[in-house]
C-alpha cells in the first residue's frame, strides 16, 4: 500500500490537535477511523511517528515527517484551488491580441468588466496590424484576436460589427463639423495614409491613397500627426475613442465600403475556461460601441 493523501491529512491532523478524539471530530470521521489510518501511515513510513499511546507528543522522526507533510499537502492544496480556479475562469492567463483602434476604443471598457467578474485572471494584450494578429493566432502566441480579417485556414471567425469609414481633419479644419464630404474634397489636401486604408476599393480614393507622403500603421500615432496639422487621413468610426479632442470625424459620401471586425480564435481547438469567458465578454458587449456606429 502506498502513501495516500488521506493518510498525511489524518497524521497532520493529530500532530496538530494532539488526540484521536479531536482530529477525528477535525475530519469528520470516527476515532478508531483515524486510528486505524494512522496506523497504517506509520507502517508506510516505517517508524513510529507518536510517542506513547496519547498521540500527544511526536517522536524525532514524526516531527521531520510533519514538516513535510504540511509542505506537501499545503503544496497540493495551492494547485487544487488553482485548478479548481482556471476550470471557473477565475484564475489562468488570458493573450488578446488587438488592432491598436480596436485597443483605444473597445478594450477599456470591456476588460474593466471582465476584471470586474474574474479579478484573478491575468490579462496580456498587444496591439498590432490585422496581418499580425492572425499570425499570432496561429503560432499559439495569442488566444482571442480582434481585428479585420479574410477567411484564413486554421482560423475560426465570428463577426462582432461593421463600422463606416470617414475622413480625421485637425480639430481647426475647414471640413470639421461638415455633416459629410467627398473625395473630391480630400483630393488636394495632404494625406496620412494607414493600413486601414486598404480596405477601400474605390476607385475614386486610389490617387488619394498613392499620393500620401507618409503612411502610419499605428493609430495613436497616425491620429498625433493629425492633430498636429501635418495632414489629414481616412479611418473606421469606432477607431476614434470616445471623447477624442484635436480631431474631426467627417463621415464619406457615396463610400458602400465598411470595415468588418472580426473575434477570431483558432479553428477546431476549444478555449481555456477564462479565454473562453473573455471571448464570450466582447461578444455580448455590443452596447460599449452600439452609441459610435451601427451594429447588427
Amino acid at each position: 500500500m502506498a502513501i495516500k493523501l488521506e493518510m498525511m491529512r489524518c497524521f497532520r491532523a493529530v500532530a496538530e490537535r494532539g488526540t484521536l478524539a479531536e482530529a477525528a471530530e477535525a475530519l469528520g470521521r470516527t476515532p478508531s477511523a483515524v486510528s486505524m489510518t494512522l496506523s497504517q501511515f506509520e507502517r508506510e513510513v516505517g517508524g513510529a511517528l507518536f510517542e506513547g499511546a496519547g498521540k500527544g507528543r511526536l517522536t524525532p522522526l514524526g516531527r521531520m515527517v510533519l514538516d513535510e507533510v504540511t509542505e506537501a499537502l499545503d503544496h497540493f492544496d495551492r494547485r487544487l484551488r488553482a485548478i479548481e480556479g482556471a476550470a471557473r475562469a477565475e484564475a489562468g492567463v488570458v493573450r488578446l491580441a488587438v488592432t491598436p483602434s480596436l485597443a483605444t476604443a473597445i478594450m477599456p471598457a470591456v476588460v474593466e468588466r471582465f476584471r470586474a467578474a474574474h479579478a484573478g485572471v491575468q490579462i496580456e494584450m498587444r496591439d498590432m496590424d490585422s496581418r499580425a494578429v492572425v499570425e499570432a493566432l496561429k503560432g499559439e502566441r495569442a488566444d482571442i484576436g480582434l481585428a479585420t480579417a479574410a477567411e484564413t485556414d486554421g482560423i475560426a471567425r465570428r463577426r462582432l460589427f461593421s463600422d463606416a469609414f470617414g475622413a480625421v481633419v485637425p480639430a481647426g479644419h475647414p471640413l470639421a463639423g461638415r455633416a459629410a464630404c467627398g473625395w473630391a474634397e480630400l483630393s488636394g489636401e495632404r494625406f496620412i495614409s494607414n493600413g486601414l486604408c486598404d480596405l477601400i476599393p474605390d476607385p475614386a480614393f486610389a490617387p488619394i491613397r498613392e499620393g500620401a507622403g507618409l503612411r502610419v500603421p499605428n493609430t495613436t500615432s497616425l491620429l498625433a500627426l493629425v492633430r498636429a496639422g501635418l495632414g489629414v487621413t481616412v479611418l473606421p468610426r469606432l477607431a476614434l475613442a470616445q471623447g477624442e479632442t484635436g480631431v474631426a470625424f467627417v463621415p464619406l459620401e457615396a463610400v458602400g465600403t465598411r470595415r468588418e471586425v472580426h473575434l477570431l480564435t483558432r479553428a477546431g481547438r476549444p478555449l481555456a475556461p477564462a479565454a473562453r469567458a473573455f471571448a464570450d465578454g466582447i461578444a455580448a458587449a455590443r452596447d460599449l460601441w452600439a452609441g459610435a456606429l451601427q451594429a447588427d
